[in-house]
């Protein structure tokens, strides 16, 4: 039986259970969804269980399936969200959004290890193929060919989320990224540049571009221009967020390497560092930086 008969058939079912017809039930399913939507930010448990309810009264509306995903999606409940958006996208195989979501809720589960990272491309695919200018759908799927040891397949989609759309700032930190660590220095200081170059003044993500930068001139010796990407990322990153803390072992450790070293500095970002970083529950995964730090310091004399 096909999909469309299924649903009909499920309809007719309800709508014999509950006396009314299909129409009727439609517009129920409707306004119960449309109740889901005030309260979804704030208490999706809440929302899902209407919106479970109003798919049973329209098994045909994607629309309130797509919805009940979301709801599950913000709940990091991602068995559930990709199962849900499995419906979505038979009843709508159009709809390259309900291919990505469902990809990404894939993608969560294969972080979790309790999938495959291969069972999420092929809705990237799918999305591609539904909307080829569907940026996201190239870097995600990149992400997977990655995770999947095909560092070509992985290059070939980064570049094309770039080239989908040039002024999301973070698909070029993504490729210069890989570039870097196939030892393409030369391509990955071409990508950020040009990222530098459709970069908004305050994007946060250009703090990933200032230190792929430092790395490239890291691999070149070139301690200087590494130091002016290193405060430029750490400019970007104010002092709150994980990004505020690393830059500080980061630019520290670097001023303590110049000729002369920058050592009062160099102390200074260390011991910002060390407070920050070296103490309580975040001490365990900062301990190869915590003891570099330590011997820094106390190699320049700042004990």
């Amino acid at each position: 039986m096909k999909l469309g008969a299924m649903v009909m058939a499920s309809c007719l079912v309800v709508s014999s259970m509950l006396g009314m017809g299909c129409s009727r039930n439609r517009q129920e399913a409707v306004i119960l969804a449309n109740q889901a939507d005030k309260e979804v930010a704030l208490n999706p448990e809440g929302a899902a269980t209407k919106y479970e309810q109003a798919t049973k009264l329209d098994p045909t509306n994607h629309r309130i399936f797509y919805k009940l995903s979301m709801a599950f999606k913000k709940k990091e409940e991602w068995d559930k969200t990709a199962s849900t958006l499995s419906r979505a996208t038979q009843l709508a195989p159009k709809f390259a959004n309900y291919w990505f979501e469902r990809a990404y809720a894939l993608e969560m589960q294969a972080k979790k290890k309790t999938i495959s990272y291969e069972e999420a491309k092929e809705p990237y695919q799918k999305c591609i193929e539904n909307d080829p200018n569907f940026a996201d759908c190239y870097h995600q799927l990149g992400n997977v060919f990655l995770w999947t040891d095909d560092e070509q397949k992985a290059l070939e989609n980064f570049t094309k989320a770039v080239e989908h759309n040039p002024t999301e700032i973070r698909y070029y930190t993504a490729l210069a990224d890989l570039y870097i660590r196939l030892g393409y220095t030369k391509e990955a200081e071409q990508v950020l540049k040009e990222a530098k170059n459709f970069a908004k003044p305050g994007d946060k993500t250009l703090f990933g571009v200032h230190v792929l930068l430092s790395q490239v001139h890291q691999d070149r010796g070139s301690l200087p221009e590494m130091v002016t990407e290193l405060e430029a990322a750490k400019a970007v990153a104010g002092n709150e967020g994980p990004e505020s803390v690393q830059i500080l072992f980061s630019l520290g450790s670097t001023y303590a390497q110049l000729t002369p070293p920058r050592t009062q500095e160099a102390v200074q970002m260390l011991k910002g560092f060390t407070a920050r970083a070296c103490k309580g529950a975040k001490a365990a995964s900062f301990k190869t930086e915590c003891e570099t730090a330590q011997t820094l310091v106390t190699r320049l004399g700042g004990n």
